[in-house]
């Protein structure tokens, strides 16, 4: 579960965002819509612990995380969070398959091969595995951010634009995968998008 409190944030004075509240029990799933400039990737940051609230709070599987020491917080996203950036971060020099298990890498655990080619065959990307993420499109580069976040079984998955790079028939297979992993593993799932597509996919909405 995932749920924020009064959270504000600026870059600037002449910046400044307050937003609102927002609760995504287990297994449950919450799409927050907007249009640029309204804060929606702001947002996921906060929620996924990359920035500090000026003030608020946001709590994970009911445990406050905002005070928590930089170490900490590491930690929580290592092991709680799954992240799936609107832009891919890849290590450019690993192949596809161990970009995909870096996530294993840095929560401490062993990594799990088996669990890689699955995602990869759900995703439809298994004939890349062995290339560099830099050989891949866009589209195919985005399914394999959303495998990599998908890899340590997080509480808490939070998608920024998964389907903006894909056509219409790959964004109903990332958003059916989506919805299934997190259910299997009692996930929330948070998407944050300006993707009109998903408006009849959630019926738990945000507008910001």
């Amino acid at each position: 579960m995932i749920t924020s409190n009064n959270l504000q944030f600026a870059y600037s004075p002449e910046k400044k965002f307050t937003f609102p509240d927002i609760t995504c029990g287990d297994k449950e799933t919450l799409l927050i819509l907007g249009q640029s400039g309204k804060g929606k990737t702001t947002l996921l940051h906060l929620l996924a612990l990359l920035l500090k609230p000026h003030s608020g709070e946001i709590h994970i599987a009911e445990s406050k995380v905002t005070d928590l020491s930089a170490k900490q917080i590491l930690e929580i996203r290592a092991k709680n969070i799954g992240i799936i950036y609107q832009k891919p971060h890849f290590v450019s020099s690993l192949t596809v398959i161990d970009n995909i298990l870096m996530s294993n890498y840095l929560a401490n655990r062993s990594q799990d091969k088996n669990k890689a080619i699955y995602l990869a065959e759900q995703l439809g990307f298994a004939e890349h595995l062995s290339k560099k993420t830099t050989q891949l499109s866009q589209g195919e580069q985005q399914r394999v951010s959303i495998a990599r976040a998908l890899m340590n079984n997080p509480n808490v998955i939070l998608a920024d634009e998964p389907t903006s790079n894909l056509d219409d028939n790959n964004c109903r297979k990332v958003v059916d995968l989506l919805k299934t992993q997190s259910g299997s593993i009692g996930a929330s799932l948070v998407v944050v998008t300006h993707d009109q597509r998903l408006k009849d996919e959630f019926s738990n909405q945000v507008f910001l």
